[in-house]
């Protein structure tokens, strides 16, 4: 007992590192993302830590089978060093019960990889995605900053004095914007409005900015004549319906909805979300006999070729997750070869490090 949550302490804090190095690299990158998109005024910035709360679990889902991989390697590698695993094993600990010993930690971990891609990944892309679509059909001019002149999608650009009425309201607008006649000959068009307000079609759902009591003038580069329209009412298109994203994708829908959908599209998204916390106790396997370094080597000898070994593996499976999809793999024959053909590397591997007399 003593032995088994000394080995498992160790696994699991260089785990936790390592997955915590690679959470802050893969958070900051997508904060980045969303933050530039929230400064072109496509999101509201008030959102950004609910996206990147619910896009946790998919990060989670993809680290932990790494970190978790890397944490066996390094801490492994860290006692092969030490002499303890040569001590243990003269005490009598044997390879067989050195793995059982790791698999232990490594079903906590595919228990949590296994919730997030099973259940809170889907759900919280979902949430999201529903969260973007409401937000820019109700407040595509959040991002604006009243008293600067910003763009507002589209090559547009905007300006309001201020807000009224919760936010939901611009006050003394002005929009510039490029546009193109029937010809190809292109125009500026310039409008002035007291106010806007963003307005949903309920029938095609396309979103439209709304400007009230203005004028509106067009003026084409080398002429010295500008056509002026005044209007009590204005609608400017932002969006049509087509461009909303598909909330009917497979990879919105839960997993129960995935067992009963036939077609290849959902197959494949079952087939990824079973495979990643299987891949959990496949690279485990193939983790043992790569841990093993003598002194001279250093327990980072092996990283290298173990990090070339999971990024084949996770593209494999990337690959054929496109391939059944499109219905250029059969989906009864799936990923589960992939999973089938790591699993006879890591058994082998192991059976040759035991017939030569590797400790584990």
């Amino acid at each position: 007992m003593i032995i088994f949550r000394y080995l498992t302490r160790e696994i699991l804090q260089t785990m936790a590192a390592v997955a915590g190095v690679l959470l802050l690299v893969i958070m900051g990158s997508r904060f980045i993302r969303y933050f530039t998109e929230a400064a072109e005024g496509e999101i509201p910035i008030s959102i950004l830590g609910t996206l990147m709360l619910f896009h946790l679990p998919g990060f989670l889902e993809l680290i932990l089978p790494l970190a978790f991989f890397l944490g066996i390697l390094l801490a492994l590698g860290q006692l092969y060093l030490n002499s303890e695993i040569t001590v243990l094993v003269a005490c009598g600990t044997s390879p067989n019960r050195l793995l059982k010993v790791t698999l232990v930690p490594a079903a906590l971990v595919a228990a949590i990889v296994a919730l997030c891609s099973l259940w809170l990944t889907p759900a919280g892309a979902l949430h999201n995605e529903v969260m973007i679509e409401e937000q820019q059909s109700r407040l595509d001019f959040t991002a604006l900053t009243p008293g600067r002149f910003q763009e507002f999608g589209g090559g547009r650009t905007a300006y309001t004095r201020d807000f009224t009425d919760n936010g939901t309201r611009m006050q003394e607008v002005f929009i510039s914007e490029q546009q193109s006649r029937s010809d190809d000959t292109p125009e500026s068009v310039v409008t002035r409005a007291a106010a806007g307000y963003q307005a949903v079609d309920e029938e095609t759902g396309s979103r439209f900015l709304v400007l009230a009591d203005g004028e509106r003038y067009s003026v084409d580069p080398g002429r010295r004549e500008a056509e002026r329209l005044v209007f009590e009412t204005y609608a400017v298109r932002l969006s049509r319906a087509s461009e909303m994203a598909d909330l009917s994708s497979p990879e919105f829908a839960t997993t129960s909805a995935l067992i009963t959908d036939p077609s290849p599209e959902a197959q494949a998204q079952l087939q990824w979300r079973l495979g990643l916390p299987l891949m959990v106790f496949v690279l485990t396997l193939v983790a043992l006999p790569l841990s093993r370094v003598n002194p001279r080597q250093g327990r980072f000898a092996k990283l290298l070729p173990a990090i070339f070994l999971y990024v084949a593996y996770l593209s494999l499976q990337l690959t054929a997750l496109d391939a059944i999809g499109s219905g250029g793999w059969p989906a009864m024959v799936g990923m589960w070869p992939i999973h089938a053909a790591f699993l006879i590397l890591g058994g082998v591997m192991t059976l040759r490090a035991q017939r030569k007399g590797v400790s584990g």
